[in-house]
C-alpha cells in the first residue's frame, strides 16, 4: 500500500500500510533487517538508510502502520514507552512548566519527579478530568499538557477536545498517553491533540513478548523536532522489536474488540456482587464519565479497576486467588493480568498526592473464553 490507506477501514491498514510485500524476493511479511549500518554507493550517496540507530526498514514499516491508525502523519517508535515519554520532554528547556493529570502511571511520575525536576522542568498535578482546573493551572511558562485518557489506574477521562481548545490558542501542546484505549478506541489526533503516544508493550504489541514504545503526530515541524531528538538520544527499537509490535499490530482490531466484551461482562458482573463496593469501567452507565466515553472514544477497552467492601486486605486475597488471571505488572496481552497497583506499578506514587488506593484491585482482562474469565472472578471473590 504505497500511501497512508486513509480509503480503507482500521483493520485493513493495520496489515497492510508500510507493509507491501518486499521487492527482491516478495515476501509477504516485512523482514527484520538485523543489520547495523547500510552500505553507500558513494559518501553519502545511499538508499535511504545509512545507520541503524537512525533509520531502520523494519522500523520504518512500523511507524508507517502506526501513523495511518491514528490518522496521523508521522510517528516516531522508541525502546520502551518511557523513551518515549523521556523523548518528547526532551523537548522542552529548563523553566518550562507541564501540567499533568493527578492519576497517571507510576513510572511516569516518577521520570517527571525523580529526573526532570532536577533538569529545570516543573510539575503541576489537577484532576484533568476537569476541564476548569486545567485551564486554572496554566501560566505563562506552561508548554505542555500531558494528559492520560483513561487514566492508570483510576481510569478518569480527560476531554480532549475541550482541554485542546483552551491550550491552542496559548501556545500549549497537548500530549495524550492513549496506551489504555489504544488507536482502535481513541484517536486524540481527531480530537485535536499534539502528540498521542504509546507504550507499544501493552495493547498495540498485545502478546507480552515486546517491550517499545512510539509517538504520532500530524504536525512536520513537530516531527522533524522529535526526530532529530530520538536520533540524537538514542532509545530507539531494535529491528526484531519492531518486527514483533508490527506483527502484533495486525491483530489489534480484533483483539480490542474481545477484550472489551470480556472486560464488559466482568464489569456487569462486579457490579452485582455484593462484596465488591466499586467498579471503574468507562463502558459503565454507573462510570462518572460515562457520556464523555461514548461522545470520545469508539469502545471502552480491556482495563477494570475495583475495590472490595474488605480493603487491602480483601484485594490482596483476590490477587492471590485468581487462577487465570496473573499476578504481574503490566496491561494489554491476549492473557488476563490481576494486580494491586499501590503495591505494584505505582509504588512509586506513595506518599504523593497521586498515591492511589491501597485496596485498588486492577485488571487487564484479555481475550481468553468469557465464561472462563467470569468463573474465575467469580471463584476468587468467595
Amino acid at each position: 500500500m504505497k500511501n497512508n490507506g486513509t480509503q480503507y477501514g482500521f483493520a485493513t491498514r493495520a496489515i497492510h500500510v508500510g507493509q507491501d510485500p518486499e521487492p527482491a524476493t516478495g515476501a509477504v511479511v516485512v523482514p527484520i533487517y538485523q543489520t547495523s549500518t547500510f552500505a553507500q554507493d558513494d559518501i553519502g550517496v545511499h538508499k535511504g538508510y545509512e545507520y541503524a540507530r537512525t533509520d531502520n526498514p523494519t522500523r520504518t514499516a512500523l511507524e508507517e502502520a502506526l501513523a495511518a491508525l491514528d490518522n496521523g502523519h508521522y510517528a516516531v517508535t522508541f525502546a520502551s514507552g518511557l523513551a518515549a515519554e523521556t523523548t518528547v520532554l526532551l523537548m522542552l528547556s529548563a523553566g518550562d512548566h507541564i501540567i499533568c493529570g493527578d492519576d497517571v502511571y507510576g513510572g511516569t511520575y516518577r521520570l517527571f519527579d525523580k529526573v526532570f525536576t532536577r533538569h529545570g522542568l516543573t510539575f503541576d498535578y489537577v484532576n484533568t478530568s476537569n476541564s476548569d482546573q486545567v485551564a486554572a493551572a496554566i501560566r505563562p511558562e506552561t508548554k505542555l499538557i500531558w494528559l492520560e485518557s483513561p487514566t492508570n489506574p483510576l481510569l478518569k477521562l480527560a476531554d480532549i477536545a475541550t482541554i485542546t481548545q483552551i491550550a491552542k490558542p496559548r501556545g500549549i501542546r497537548v500530549v495524550v498517553d492513549n496506551t489504555f484505549a489504544s488507536p482502535y478506541f481513541q484517536r486524540p489526533l481527531d480530537l485535536g491533540a499534539d502528540i498521542v503516544l504509546y507504550s507499544t508493550t501493552k495493547y498495540i504489541g498485545g502478546h507480552s513478548d515486546v517491550v517499545g514504545g512510539a509517538v504520532v503526530v500530524a504536525d512536520e515541524g513537530l516531527y522533524t523536532q522529535l526526530k532529530f531528538l530520538q536520533n540524537a538520544a538514542g532509545a530507539v527499537p531494535g529491528a526484531f522489536d519492531s518486527w514483533l509490535v508490527l506483527r502484533g499490530l495486525k491483530t489489534l482490531a480484533v483483539r480490542m474488540r474481545a477484550h472489551e466484551a470480556n472486560a464488559l461482562a466482568i464489569a456487569r458482573l462486579l457490579e452485582e456482587h455484593p462484596l465488591v463496593e466499586q467498579v471503574i469501567y468507562p463502558g459503565l452507565p454507573s462510570h462518572a464519565q460515562y457520556e464523555l466515553a461514548q461522545r470520545q472514544m469508539h469502545g471502552f477497552g480491556g482495563m477494570i479497576s475495583l475495590v472490595l467492601q474488605g480493603g487491602e486486605t480483601a484485594g490482596r486475597k483476590m490477587v492471590t486467588r485468581t487462577k487465570l488471571f496473573t499476578l504481574a505488572e503490566s496491561l494489554g496481552g491476549v492473557e488476563s493480568l490481576i494486580e494491586l497497583p499501590a503495591a505494584m506499578t505505582h509504588a512509586s506514587v506513595a506518599g504523593s498526592t497521586l498515591e492511589v488506593p491501597a485496596g485498588l484491585v486492577r485488571l487487564s482482562v484479555g481475550i481468553e473464553e468469557e465464561e472462563d474469565l467470569v468463573a474465575d472472578i467469580e471463584q476468587a471473590l468467595v
